[in-house]
């Protein structure tokens, strides 16, 4: 499969998508969503910035942008613009009864809005490629780079991408997003330069406690001395 945009209203009979609420769930034949749950989502999700605060950075954005995938304020406060994935599946996963490793490394594009969990991004990106393992297998991660380091995040279902978006700025070298499955070992899911960069914050950490720990040591020896001194000294 290829990698490149896809909006999550193609190639998927579980989701629908509309300009205001992007991708959501159906509900069972009757039950649909309700314009007062979207209400309550979207209030859920901009606890984090005040509707003047989005739109001046969905400006910046904006202006930022160099591959013209911007993004778009509603008037109802509800932004939508795209997410870049990376697929990084160590294993084939099982498509419509067969194996495949066809995604594996591949990077696909989002378009998703500010309400959209990372459980909704797992399991759009799980049918967009067909796998039809359990979405608990899979864990999305934000990949962070810093001067010369590299720190890899596992993001909560609850999460919003898009929101971590907005507020990183459009550059994937700032901010990036990767799908990995992670009932695997624990450090497996891991590349080497994330685990190389572990390596250092815990000689880093090591170094600390070790020194904290000379220097409790020495203040009580010296206390100790102190004590001593005091004792010999004549009546």
């Amino acid at each position: 499969m290829s990698s490149g945009y896809s909006s999550l209203e193609e190639d998927s009979e579980d989701f629908f998508f509309t300009a205001r609420t992007s991708f959501f769930r159906r509900a069972p034949q009757g039950k649909l969503r309700t314009g007062q749950q979207d209400v309550e989502k979207e209030k859920e999700t901009h606890n984090y910035l005040s509707k003047e605060e989005i739109k001046e950075k969905v400006h910046k954005y904006n202006l930022a942008v160099t591959d013209k995938l911007k993004m778009t304020l509603n008037s109802n406060g509800i932004y939508t613009g795209f997410i870049k994935v990376q697929m990084e599946l160590c294993k084939p996963s099982h498509t419509a009864g067969k194996p495949t490793a066809s995604s594996n490394g591949c990077m696909n594009t989002l378009h998703i809005s500010s309400t959209n969990t990372v459980g909704e991004v797992i399991e759009a990106l799980l049918k967009k490629f067909l796998v039809t393992e359990s979405p608990t297998k899979f864990a999305l991660y934000k990949r962070c780079h810093r001067e010369d380091q590299v720190y890899a995040c596992k993001l909560s279902d609850r999460e919003h991408p898009l929101y971590l978006r907005l507020v990183a700025g459009p550059r994937t070298d700032t901010l990036s997003f990767v799908l990995r499955e992670h009932e695997i070992g624990e450090w497996e899911a891991f590349s080497l330069p994330e685990l190389q960069n572990f390596l250092r914050i815990l000689d880093k950490e090591e170094d600390e406690q070790l020194q904290n720990l000379k220097e409790r040591y020495a203040a009580y020896r010296h206390k100790l001395e102190e004590a001593l001194s005091q004792a010999w000294k004549p009546g």
